[in-house]
């Protein structure tokens, strides 16, 4: 083939062959789109508007070949230009994959019609050309995508971190149910947040890399980095705590902190309110579990002022004791003061140590917080002073 009917740089097309592929541009686009109709379930399964969009999409793309062909140092074979036609959404409804298959047809349909397109000298630089084309536009489709990806990647950070935020001021609002199904999150399941420190060298690479864990611990995950706080939300129909467990490593140093387990997205604003009030309130007991629930941190998050706190003690200790009869609590607070010594409290209340000891088991059994264990002993501790203090508070 001589370097006349080669289309390359500097070389242009002859003009009888351009005025050919012109004329003949609706018959091409016509004849691909029913290629693509008859062969590709995708494209059959796709709305009337994308199927439109496609179309216009493959007519660019052979406009710009014929330009490119009449003239290569001033045509392009970027693909940027070509789904220029098309709004950005398509490149979410049709994948690189299938791009490439467009490609692909329109490059078969171009060839299966160069005798009629072209002069029997012609016809030979003509599928060369295609094919060289083609090729180009493959490469630089391969860079729309990424940009694409990169651009769809850049956008859903800034989301879920706008989504993570709004949970943890507890201000869902009517847009999170969209927002967070746009950010994949199925909603089946129960819902968990865990708080701690990040790695003050966590960069781009890595924040996605903790994201991909995320995913991968749980059927759904949103991440927030705050500044030199991490804050991970999991939800799904599993051992949501264990799964936590899994990403212990990608947190900081110090403590991190689990709230408590919600029925759905909608109530993480609790489990968010405990695990941050935990995280505060973790440095008053150094040699707490990594991690620990918020649950676990009852005592301390009261001594801090956390309200659900105080209001969890009281229901889940102090109303059920004083339900059972005044002798539980009145047993329980002369053990404490006593030292928790069972001889000194016997004295104190003229029974038997074997007394003090059964309503110890029914202390434990009702509360589920054993007092002769020195930290269960402490959380009941400030459980019966957070229920003496309400006692005198107006109702």
């Amino acid at each position: 083939m001589t370097s006349e009917t080669r289309p390359r740089a500097g070389a242009r097309g002859s003009d009888d062959m351009v005025r050919r592929l012109r004329h003949g541009t609706n018959q091409l686009t016509s004849a691909a789109l029913a290629r693509l109709d008859a062969e590709l379930a995708w494209y059959r399964a796709l709305p009337a508007e994308d199927r439109s969009w496609i179309g216009l999409v493959a007519q660019a793309g052979i406009a710009s070949f014929i330009a490119w062909y009449e003239n290569p140092t001033r045509g392009t074979s970027n693909a940027a230009e070509i789904f220029r036609a098309a709004p950005p959404e398509l490149t979410r409804s049709i994948s690189l994959q299938h791009t490439l298959q467009l490609v692909r047809i329109v490059v078969e349909i171009v060839e299966a019609h160069t005798d009629t397109l072209a002069a029997p000298e012609h016809r030979g630089a003509l599928r060369e050309a295609v094919l060289l084309y083609s090729r180009e536009v493959a490469f630089s489709a391969a860079e729309v995508y990424a940009r694409a990806a990169e651009s769809r990647g850049a956008w859903d950070a800034r989301l879920e971190a706008l989504v993570v935020d709004s949970l943890l001021r507890d201000e869902p609002d009517d847009g999170l149910r969209s927002r967070v199904a746009a950010l994949g999150w199925a909603g089946r399941g129960n819902t968990i947040v865990m708080v701690g420190s990040v790695d003050e060298h966590l960069d781009d690479v890595s924040a996605a890399d903790l994201r991909r864990a995320a995913r991968r611990a749980a059927s759904d995950a949103l991440v927030g980095i705050q500044g030199d706080r991490l804050v991970v939300v999991l939800g799904g129909e599993g051992n949501l705590r264990e799964q936590a467990a899994t990403l212990l490593d990608r947190f900081g140093p110090g403590p991190v902190v689990i709230g408590p387990q919600v029925r759905g997205l909608a109530d993480a604003g609790r489990s968010a309110r405990a695990a941050l009030s935990g995280l505060v309130a973790a440095r008053a007991w150094p040699s707490a579990p990594r991690p620990v629930l918020a649950d676990e941190l009852l005592p301390e998050r009261v001594l801090i002022g956390d309200e659900d706190a105080r209001r969890t003690l009281l229901a889940e200790v102090y109303t059920p004791l004083l339900g059972v009869g005044g002798h539980l609590l009145e047993t329980l607070g002369a053990y404490l003061d006593a030292g928790r010594s069972l001889e000194a409290t016997a004295r104190q209340l003229y029974v038997h140590p074997n007394t003090v000891r059964y309503r110890l088991r029914r202390i434990s059994a009702v509360t589920g917080w054993d007092p002769t264990d020195a930290r269960e002993g402490f959380v009941l501790q400030i459980a019966l002073a957070a229920g003496r203090l309400s006692a005198d508070e107006p109702s």
